[in-house]
């Protein structure tokens, strides 16, 4: 209690979340009815688990409660980097104008990967941008990027953006897990951030966590509304954006290998992903039933209990995220070893099964 008596800018945050919550959540039921209106609709189909057709809009909340509580509290907080803001925020809005219609008028993937390149480009150019990665064991400490840095920030954006993207197939999956990584961000924003820097990364991150988490009461299994690609790409592209800015605030030179443990779920799955359908000699962006998500529930766990599987093993690599910033290396890297070998387990011996079955 003495911590929020002596920090009074901490109501300030609660505040932050608590309205991005309410605006995303009121807001929902709206982009339902939009959704309907405007075509934004998912039919059922063999990779899908609802039966009936269903509202895919609610990325539309989502990037409603973020963008109105950001815009109403970083003049209250105050940032000397303006320019960074702006551009996560028109960078945002391209990112989710692309997702609606692609939800839509299903928008071709070269289209796509084109915006949310545009979207990137934006964010580097406003002043965001990977310099260096921690490297302990060196006698600097770190490897500068140099004139590759936008390069790093570009690849680190798009792909994250569609990591999050092919995470979202269970109901509430994706709100969940993008709500679990921006809490982690944001501990490590408010216990090791520069205090005069640190408040517009605690701004934008519990503004992405309350609306994830207003919107996902309607996304939870059984859900009324889907995010759509509208909320999926909005929610990968905003916390690639965010995971740099929160780490660049804090005293941690840790910054890439923290924002890559607090986001491993999506990125493992998706550098699976494009393994196993490179190897099946599949179009990288055509979807399968592979994801870890699918494969949980092929192995006989409900909707929820898989999904809720899932937030467990993303809230371990956060916490693991937190306890590097920490340097308690050791219990980080147990967390991180054991879930890896739990999954690569899983996956050898799927396809020990696999090779069983056909002899």
């Amino acid at each position: 209690m003495e911590f929020f008596i002596e920090n009074k800018e901490y109501y300030i945050y609660i505040g932050v979340f608590l309205l991005a919550f309410l605006l995303a959540n009121l807001a929902t039921p709206i982009a339902k009815r939009i959704a309907f209106k405007i075509g934004a609709v998912a039919e059922p189909n063999e990779r899908t688990i609802h039966k009936q057709a269903m509202p895919v809009g609610g990325g539309m909340a989502i990037y409603f409660g973020f963008t109105l509580t950001v815009l109403i509290f970083v003049p209250v907080i105050g940032t000397k980097e303006i320019g960074q803001f702006i551009g996560l925020i028109i960078g945002a809005t391209v990112i989710t104008i692309i997702g609606l219609l692609d939800d839509i008028y299903d928008v071709s993937p070269k289209i796509r990967i084109l915006f949310q390149v545009l979207s990137a480009l934006i964010v580097i150019y406003s002043g965001t941008a990977i310099t260096f990665i921690s490297v302990p064991f060196i006698e600097s400490g770190r490897i500068e990027f140099g004139i590759f840095s936008n390069i790093i920030t570009l690849l680190w954006i798009v792909g994250i953006t569609n990591a999050v993207n092919f995470l979202d197939g269970l109901d509430g999956l994706a709100a969940g897990i993008a709500s679990i990584a921006a809490i982690a961000l944001m501990t490590i924003a408010i216990l090791f951030g520069d205090p005069m820097v640190a408040g517009i990364a605690i701004v934008l991150t519990a503004s992405l966590a309350g609306s994830c988490l207003g919107f996902l009461p309607h996304n939870f299994n059984p859900a009324t509304i889907f995010m759509g690609d509208t909320g999926s790409t909005f929610l990968g592209f905003t916390l690639a954006v965010v995971s740099i800015q929160t780490m660049l605030k804090t005293y941690t030179a840790l910054t890439l290998i923290v924002a890559v443990i607090v986001l491993a779920l999506p990125i493992f799955d998706t550098v699976f992903a494009v393994i196993r359908r490179t190897l099946n000699k599949k179009p990288i962006h055509v979807a399968d039933r592979g994801h870890l998500h699918h494969r949980l529930v092929d192995r006989g766990l409900s909707h929820k209990k898989a999904v809720l599987t899932l937030y467990f093993v993303s809230g371990s690599f956060g916490i693991a995220g937190i306890l590097v910033v920490m340097q308690d290396f050791t219990l980080a890297m147990l967390i991180v070893g054991f879930i890896l070998i739990v999954w690569l387990g899983d996956l050898g011996l799927t396809k020990y099964r696999k090779n069983k079955l056909s002899e």
